[in-house]
C-alpha cells in the first residue's frame, strides 16, 4: 500500500517555528507539501525529488521553509521558520510525478490525513 501519514502540527505564536514529517510507506517518490485554510483552495507549498536533487518552494513561504528527506527512515520533512497566520491550515503531503513550480504538480496515489498548523498569538 502507498500510505502517507503527517505528523508535527500543532500552536505556534507567530515567529515561531514547527517541523513537519510525512511518513511514507511502499516505494520512494517524489512529494509535494499542500496546504487548505478554511475557505480556501488548496495551495502547494513545496516539493522534492525522487532523488532529492530538486527543491521547489511557493513564493509564499520561500526563504522560510526547507523541504528535505530521509530514505533511511522514509520520512520527509517540512521546516518551517518565522510562521505567520497566514500559514495556519491543514498540511497535507502527497506523491508527485514531478518536482517543478507548484501550479503544476501532479499527484498520485492516496493522500494522508493531514496535520493542523494554527499560527496565533
Amino acid at each position: 500500500q502507498l500510505l502517507l501519514a503527517e505528523s508535527g502540527g500543532g500552536l505556534v505564536q507567530p515567529g515561531g517555528s514547527l517541523k513537519l514529517s510525512c511518513a511514507v510507506s511502499g516505494f520512494t517518490s517524489g512529494i509535494a507539501w499542500f496546504r487548505q485554510a478554511p475557505g480556501k483552495e488548496r495551495e502547494g507549498v513545496s516539493c522534492i525529488s525522487n532523488s532529492g536533487d530538486t527543491t521547489n518552494y511557493a513564493d509564499s513561504v520561500k526563504d522560510r521553509f526547507t523541504i528535505s528527506r530521509d530514505d533511511a527512515k522514509k520520512t520527509v520533512y517540512l521546516q518551517m521558520n518565522s510562521l505567520r497566520p497566514e500559514d495556519t491550515a491543514v498540511y497535507h503531503c502527497a506523491r508527485i510525478t514531478e518536482c517543478s513550480v507548484m501550479a503544476t504538480l501532479r499527484t498520485f496515489g492516496s493522500w494522508g490525513q493531514g496535520t493542523q498548523v494554527t499560527v496565533s498569538s
